[in-house]
């Protein structure tokens, strides 16, 4: 046996599977919950930071999603992922931050007519080719980040997280046709955003 083996399996025992974390988190295990954390921190961070486009309001809605999961995590009963529970109550955290700031999650004097029509005829989820085109990744979010909050809430649901428009009506508190239509004007607005940024680009070279 080498010197490597027990080292190895004692990294092992140290990592916590993520089952026995969470049952152990629910008994108010400290190190457990430390283990949740250190594992799921980064992702909340950044799902709160493309919804707010705003590091320090993405720090403070990190540390609150944690604060609710320390407080909800017995409630957690293992019917979904524990990723996707955690997703979904971090989700809320930002909507529900969004909403005492004053800022329409889904704006008010947005209807659904027309959705059918305006709707772009692509299959929800899949590539948007017209937006991916020759943008690099950091243009595009500069753009999401300039998007109106409600838009921005929509397109990083569904294009970004890849919720289905039936969830985000339930998680964002709309109609389904309203999603889409949300989704459908944010990648306009999206478009416009990135040719008046290319256009800017052309001018100063």
């Amino acid at each position: 046996m080498t010197d490597r083996e027990p080292q190895e399996r004692q990294r092992q025992g140290n990592e916590l599977n993520e089952a026995d974390a969470i049952e152990r988190a629910k008994q108010g295990d400290a190190e457990a919950f430390q283990a949740l954390y250190d594992k799921h921190k980064r992702r909340v961070y950044s799902l709160c930071l493309r919804m707010t486009a705003n590091v320090a309001e993405a720090e403070d809605l990190t540390q609150e999603a944690f604060l609710q999961l320390y407080r909800k995590i017995a409630t957690f009963r293992g019917e979904s992922a524990f990723s996707t529970w955690l997703h979904r109550l971090s989700v809320n955290v930002v909507l529900m931050h969004l909403r005492k700031k004053g800022l329409p999650v889904v704006s008010l004097e947005e209807t659904t007519q027309g959705t059918e029509e305006d709707s772009p005829k692509k299959d929800f989820g899949t590539q948007d080719l017209a937006l991916a085109g020759s943008i690099d990744r950091l243009q595009l979010q500069r753009a999401v980040e300039d998007l109106p909050p409600g838009y921005r809430t929509i397109f990083v649901l569904h294009d970004v997280e890849g919720y289905e428009h039936n969830e985000i009506a339930e998680i964002v508190g709309c109609s389904i046709g309203n999603s889409k239509s949300q989704l459908h004007k944010a990648r306009m607005k999206l478009r416009d955003l990135l040719k008046m940024n290319r256009a800017g680009k052309a001018e100063k070279s």
